[in-house]
């Protein structure tokens, strides 16, 4: 069989011939952060559980647990989030504090 007719049947092996493949991207899951509370002599607990049920959606009985937590162990973690999340509640929650006048710190650390 001649060359050109193999090309006319769409015969593999002819010049011309290509094969496609296709790849598949592999997303890799995002960093995920822990949002820290310090304890301090200061700020009031009230304040503290009012802050996780704001800003961390904490009913007021995982709220007082985790407040009792910081006051007894001087840090407790108040959720785990991507990087944006974390960093954004943590800017709300330091801007909420000073707005009251309270010396509260909220840090995120890499898991």
């Amino acid at each position: 069989m001649a060359d050109d007719d193999r090309k006319r049947r769409g015969e593999p092996g002819g010049p011309g011939t290509a094969v496609i493949t296709k790849t598949k991207s592999q997303t890799k899951k995002p960093n995920m952060y822990r949002v820290l509370i310090l304890n301090d002599d200061y700020t009031p607990m009230e304040f503290v559980v009012h802050i996780l049920e704001r800003f961390f959606s904490k009913d007021h009985e995982a709220a007082t647990r985790i407040m009792l937590h910081v006051h007894h162990h001087g840090i407790g973690e108040c959720g785990i989030y991507t990087y944006e999340v974390a960093e954004t509640k943590v800017t709300q929650v330091m801007d909420f504090a000073r707005k009251h006048q309270h010396p509260l710190q909220c840090v995120m650390e890499k898991k």
